[in-house]
Order: C-alpha cells, then sequence, then structure tokens
C-alpha cells in the first residue's frame, strides 16, 4: 500500500473567530492510500489549541516507510493509530484514509461499516463566529437554507448578549451557543439564565477544561444543558465528565480514530449523555468522514466545509438543512471540479 500527502490551505468564506483567536485560512494535510486501484482520503486539520500543528502532521507522515498487509478494518487502524505519535489529527487522516479504502474495496458506504441507518438525517447548524457585528445580516442569510445556527461566544457578557440581539433582529431560529471556555461560574450562570429565554437550545463548553468543578456546579442550576467540547477529547474522558455535563461534542480531530469516535458513542449513551458530533474548519473530506456516524448521535454540528471557499472535494450534501450520506462505497469522495485544478 502506497501512502502519499499533500499540504492545503483552506480559505475561509468570512474570518473565523472564536474567544480565542481569529482565522482567515487553515493550513491542512490530505492523507492518501492507493493499493490495487482502490485511494483511500483522509484530512489531517490540526489545532494549537490541542498543541498540533501542520509541521507536526507533515514530519510524522514522512517517517512512515511500510504499511503491512492487514486482514481486518480493526487491525489496519490500530496499526495506524500507533504510526500517529499521538497527533490526534493526523490519526484522524490516516483512520478515514485506511476505512475509507477498506470499505470501498468491500463495496460499501462507511455508515454501512458502522451499521448507521442513512436514512435518519440529521439537521446541521451553521456556525455565525465572532467578529465584525456589522456582518451578521450578511452571516444570516449565508445560513437560511439551515434551520439551527450555532453562535461563538466567550468574549465577555456584554459583547455576548449584543451578538445575540442582533442575531435575534434578523431571525428567531435555534441557537446553539459555544462559549470555547470563555466563561467564570457567575457569568456562566447569568448567561444560561438569560439564553433560556432566547430560544437557545444548550451551551457549549462554558469555562475552561481545567476546572470541571464549576462546570458541575452550573449542571444542576442552568436551565439549558450543557455539553461537553475541550473536556470531550476521547473514549476516555467520558466516565470522568459525565457527572458534570449534559451531553459531549465529538470531534475526530480530537479523538483521532473513527472507531474510538465509536467507541465514545457507546460510553455517552451508557451514562446517559446526549452526543454531537463536531468539526474543526474542514474540507469536504473530514466533514464527510464524520458524517457517517451522524445517524448514531443526537445533534450535528458538521458546517466546517460550508465555512470555506475552496474546498476541493465533494461528498456528503446539505438538503433543506439536513444531512445527506453519500451512497457509494467508502467515504464517497469526490473532486469539486470548480477547483479540482488547485490539487
Amino acid at each position: 500500500m502506497d501512502l502519499t500527502f499533500k499540504q492545503f490551505r483552506i480559505q475561509c468564506t468570512h474570518p473565523f473567530g472564536i474567544s480565542r483567536s481569529t482565522h482567515d485560512f487553515y493550513d491542512i494535510t490530505f492523507v492518501y492510500l492507493e493499493q490495487e486501484g482502490i485511494i483511500g482520503r483522509g484530512e489531517a486539520a490540526p489545532s494549537k489549541r490541542y498543541g498540533e500543528y501542520p509541521n507536526h502532521v507533515v514530519d510524522q507522515l514522512k517517517k512512515i516507510n511500510h504499511i503491512p498487509p492487514f486482514n481486518t478494518a480493526v487491525e489496519g487502524d490500530t496499526w495506524f493509530m500507533s504510526q500517529s505519535h499521538g497527533i490526534k489529527s493526523l490519526e484522524a487522516a490516516l483512520s478515514m484514509a485506511w476505512l475509507d479504502w477498506w470499505t470501498q474495496k468491500n463495496d460499501q458506504p462507511l455508515y454501512e461499516y458502522f451499521g448507521a441507518d442513512p436514512t435518519h438525517q440529521l439537521a446541521t447548524s451553521f456556525t455565525i463566529a465572532i467578529g465584525d457585528l456589522n456582518l451578521i445580516p450578511d452571516k444570516i442569510e449565508e445560513a437560511s437554507p439551515y434551520s439551527i445556527i450555532k453562535v461563538k461566544l466567550g468574549v465577555n457578557e456584554l459583547e455576548d448578549k449584543d451578538i445575540i440581539r442582533r442575531i435575534r433582529k434578523e431571525t428567531d431560529k435555534v441557537i446553539r451557543v459555544d462559549a470555547n471556555e470563555g466563561w467564570d461560574l457567575e457569568t456562566g450562570e447569568r448567561m444560561c439564565h438569560w439564553l433560556a429565554d432566547q430560544n437557545v437550545e444548550f451551551v457549549e463548553q462554558p469555562f475552561k477544561a481545567d476546572n470541571l468543578g464549576d462546570t458541575a456546579l452550573l449542571k444542576h442550576k442552568s436551565p439549558l444543558p450543557i455539553i461537553a467540547d475541550e473536556n470531550s477529547m476521547h473514549s476516555g474522558d467520558i466516565e470522568p465528565i459525565a457527572h458534570a455535563f449534559h451531553g459531549i461534542n465529538i470531534k475526530l480531530m480530537k479523538c483521532g480514530s473513527l472507531l474510538d469516535a465509536e467507541k465514545m458513542i457507546q460510553l455517552a449513551r451508557k451514562y446517559d449523555l446526549k452526543i454531537m458530533l463536531g468539526c474543526m474548519v474542514e474540507s469536504s473530506v473530514g466533514i464527510t468522514a464524520a458524517s457517517h456516524l451522524s445517524p448514531l448521535v443526537d445533534y450535528a454540528d458538521l458546517d466546517g466545509n460550508l465555512l470555506i471557499n475552496n474546498d476541493p472535494y465533494a461528498g456528503v450534501k446539505i438538503h433543506n438543512g439536513k444531512i445527506i450520506l453519500p451512497e457509494s462505497p467508502g467515504l464517497g469522495m469526490s473532486l469539486n471540479s470548480d477547483i479540482e485544478n488547485l490539487l
């Protein structure tokens, strides 16, 4: 099996701002596994929040010299995990590429491998990032095909409320709030009670990940469900945080292997936690891989590819705001004919 890779810069349609930073672009790496005329594709979208950078991904890929044959999908996924040396975004990319190749070889869509029902179509939210407040009407217009809006907050209480008020002048759609670790306990309590009157569905990661004690206190005081993001990195996190949250967010770039994402789903069900599938700003390769798990969860926030203007691939589709999975084997990817010459 041959391994190749290509670095690529995805451009944000608007500056993408959260409480920690703002970006106009992100550097990702596409990974390709090829054998028997079949190409498996994956994507690494590293985040400096988790200590990962594009050069880490590329340097580690260069060290993978020989890929042995595998008898099962799990065997291959485990081997590729070992080659990632703890770089979760690389682990995710290799897992995607391997399982894309494996399921193409076995002539089945990836969702079928996971026992997911593609007719169970979730609505995905569309993200309104922190940025120029004067652009909110334009962003709401862009979000018109989607029934749910995700809003990045966590700047400060005054500005956070101003953002919500401005959005409410434009639309009454359901809002999901992501505070990106930006609040303290007092602010979180006030904001959750205030947001409960603004047609908000839940609040994601109100406090820093190391402040689990305050999160547990807020869980019992908040009228809104509290969803873990930075506290929900991989399957080993579920049991220690279950008492402090109502639900978890699963991102492939955090947990790595698609098989660990499946394990997170199983554990979350065991602890009666709601489950959301989330993403970084990614191309359609990463978003499509995550989408194949979407029939197994409660919420989808899989819009990373909708926030860029130079996506070289096409895979999962959105129709009336709902996720439509590709029916072809594997991930179901194809080149975007408009800009395929960029690769």
